[in-house]
């Protein structure tokens, strides 16, 4: 059992306070020894057994009642998973609230998301509770906001539904340092989520540093899980993969691409109309879907005569979330696409020219420039989308001018110069290189995200159709995205804030691996880095919410989205934003469609040695999560002493011959 004020227990003792006034009456009286009383003392012993009964009857009654007394003033609760047993009030309470796309899943009738819901049980316990303090950590931002009441969660902007995923990680580092600078009493730490995988990012080595913060405070730290795990296995999603604007004849056409997602393993086959919006014009489409996904590749939309650039919306009927019913997009000419070759090896730097000059799309102009390192002053990089260098890393003014050009969103892939080591690039640099007597696999490589990602249909690239010959050591701060048997990297990503940096570490030459000669997974790692690179020269753009990519969101204006969203918050939410004459498009990021829920033991473990507790709750919901029961001591404290009193009434007498 729980107490908001356990330090009144320490009264307990007082339930003997009976039985040492009854001993205590025991030694007034001294026993005198009068021969008259022993006659009438022989007399009573038939019934001493019942009068000694009910004597200690009343003392417990009376114990009772003291004990109910005590039990109530302390303010029992209902709901042992608190575990306030000895804790009292809080001085500080951190509020968590997981604000990501899949909290705005709601149980059918019931009007309330688990957002809403979460917010609701939060109030009603908090205000339950008590504390000194009530902070609230905001999602997206990762900021810190005061409350002044716990119904402020209620009505503040920081506690809305966002597009973009929450970093749970990230926000238990604030609350740490949150600690650690203001150094409070014991603090309580209220944590509302679903537990989606990619909100909680477990194989972050974050959590590590987190737990052994929180496990060094002297101050008692306790946390407390709402989870709402439930999914909803009928829920749709629609997200938009490609749109492209095409002539037809004296007019255009748009071609938009999307995908039908449904939770759950099973899927029955279903009809779904989907909307397109388009400069005001609507128009519907119905597609069969047999499964859980459906792809819809290149559906014309006929656009009005000179319209080159512009916005739209693509949206599926209400279902159990609406966060993912709606997706925006904003189109225009594509950009040309130019690379820029940096080779010291011939063959290397035409094989490379070649994978970047093919257009994927006849309406896509591709092209590629080998120029020299010296050369790179001339370069126009104001037009380039994708440099590839195959050479030392850059020094000096090069890497200058390279580092300029990956902050404005340029991508770069860097090949091992055949010498190996040779300069540094991020805090990454080649060292030596590593002859394979045969030919190595492909082992491992990230096909879920990045330049070597599946297909739009799910297929995965023939990466480990690849043979690799020799490849070259990399050292430094980087994130593999490829490796070959025995565990040598491949490919790997150097985190940015803006553009892509990546190194490769074999060459496309024969005699260090096949990418050449089996060229697909090189032409789509080539294309796909080019495409990300011209996305910062078009003057639109598809942004995933929480991420401004460069971008300056003060300038933003809001065409489309959510009218409730605060300025400095645009880029957490849908919809389509302009920065002066570029058009921006904010969606919710991919793996919110489909984000696993982690399963308890997973859960527990990242707060291993924390004082943890977990409760899951279900959306809609309106029942507290706990409940105060002082009232039951209460009444069983009266029954305790209506008992009591009537042990005390004296035996009815029945006098002989009465009369009747």
């Amino acid at each position: 059992m729980s107490f908001l004020q356990p330090a009144l227990l320490m009264a307990l003792p007082l339930i003997t306070l009976p039985l040492i006034i009854h001993l205590i009456n025991q030694r007034r009286y001294q026993t005198v020894q009068w021969g008259a009383m022993m006659f009438i003392l022989a007399a009573n012993r038939m019934s001493r057994g019942y009068a000694r009964i009910r004597q200690w009857l009343i003392m417990a009654a009376r114990m009772a009642a003291i004990g109910a007394l005590l039990f109530a003033v302390s303010r029992p609760l209902a709901g042992g998973w608190l575990g306030f047993t000895g804790a009292g009030k809080a001085d500080t309470t951190l509020i968590l609230l997981d604000r990501s796309p899949s909290m705005q899943q709601g149980a059918a009738g019931s009007g309330g998301s688990k957002l809403e819901s979460g917010r609701r049980q939060l109030v009603t316990t908090l205000n339950t509770l008590g504390s000194n303090r009530y902070v609230l950590i905001e999602a997206g931002t990762n900021t810190v906001r005061e409350l002044a009441k716990p119904e402020d969660l209620l009505n503040s902007t920081g506690a809305e539904a966002l597009s973009a995923p929450s970093d749970l990680p990230a926000m238990l580092d604030v609350a740490k340092e949150y600690i650690k600078a203001n150094k409070p009493g014991r603090t309580e730490v209220w944590i509302c989520s679903d537990v989606r995988r990619d909100d909680w990012s477990p194989d972050d080595g974050r959590w590590r540093t987190v737990r052994e913060g929180f496990l060094g405070f002297p101050q008692g730290v306790r946390f407390h899980l709402l989870a709402y795990p439930k999914d909803a296995p009928e829920n749709l999603s629609v997200r938009v993969t490609n749109v492209r604007r095409v002539k037809s004849g004296d007019s255009a056409e748009l071609l938009v691409s999307l995908q039908l997602t449904r939770e759950g393993s099973e899927a029955a086959r279903a009809v779904v109309p989907i909307n397109f919006e388009i400069g005001g014009a609507r128009s519907e489409f119905p597609v069969e879907m047999p499964g859980q996904k459906f792809e819809l590749k290149d559906h014309r939309i006929p656009l009005e005569r000179g319209r080159e650039r512009g916005w739209g919306k693509v949206s599926i009927p209400a279902d159990a979330n609406p966060a993912d019913n709606t997706f925006y997009f904003a189109f225009d000419q594509p950009a040309p696409r130019k690379a820029v070759v940096v080779a010291e090896d011939t063959q290397t730097a035409r094989t490379l020219q070649l994978a970047a000059s093919v257009s994927p799309d006849p309406a896509l102009k591709c092209s590629a420039e080998i120029v020299q390192p010296e050369q790179l002053a001339a370069v126009e990089w104001e037009s380039v989308s994708l440099l590839l260098w195959q050479a030392a890393l850059p020094e000096g003014d090069a890497a200058k001018l390279v580092k300029t050009f990956v902050d404005r969103g340029g991508r770069v892939i860097f090949f091992p110069p055949r010498a190996g080591g040779g300069g540094e690039f991020l805090g990454a640099k080649w060292t030596n290189w590593e002859n394979r007597p045969q030919d190595a696999a492909v082992e491992t490589w990230r096909g879920d995200q990045d330049l070597l990602a599946n297909t739009l249909s799910g297929a995965a690239l023939p990466v480990g159709e690849l043979q690799i010959r020799n490849t070259c050591a990399l050292s430094g701060d980087f994130t593999p995205l490829a490796s070959v048997r025995g565990g040598a990297v491949l490919l790997a990503r150097v985190t940015t804030n803006t553009g892509g940096v990546y190194f490769c570490s074999t060459t496309p030459a024969s005699s260090d691996s096949s990418l050449a000669t089996n060229g697909v997974v090189l032409y789509v790692l080539v294309q796909r880095a080019q495409a990300a690179g011209a996305e910062a020269l078009e003057t639109t753009r598809q942004l995933l919410a929480g991420d401004p990519a460069g971008e300056d969101p003060s300038v933003w204006k809001r065409l489309a989205g959510d009218g409730e969203a605060v300025s400095t918050e645009y880029p957490l939410h849908a919809g389509v934003y302009s920065a002066g004459e570029r058009l921006l498009a904010v969606n919710r990021p991919p793996a919110e469609d489909l984000a696993p829920v982690l399963a308890d033991d997973v859960v527990a473990g990242l707060f291993n040695g924390l004082d943890f507790s977990r409760v899951d709750a279900k959306e809609g919901s309106l029942s507290s999560l706990i409940e105060e029961i002082w009232r039951v001591f209460l009444i069983a404290m009266m029954t305790a002493l209506i008992v009591e009193a009537g042990l005390c009434l004296p035996k009815a007498v029945r006098v002989s011959g009465a009369p009747s």
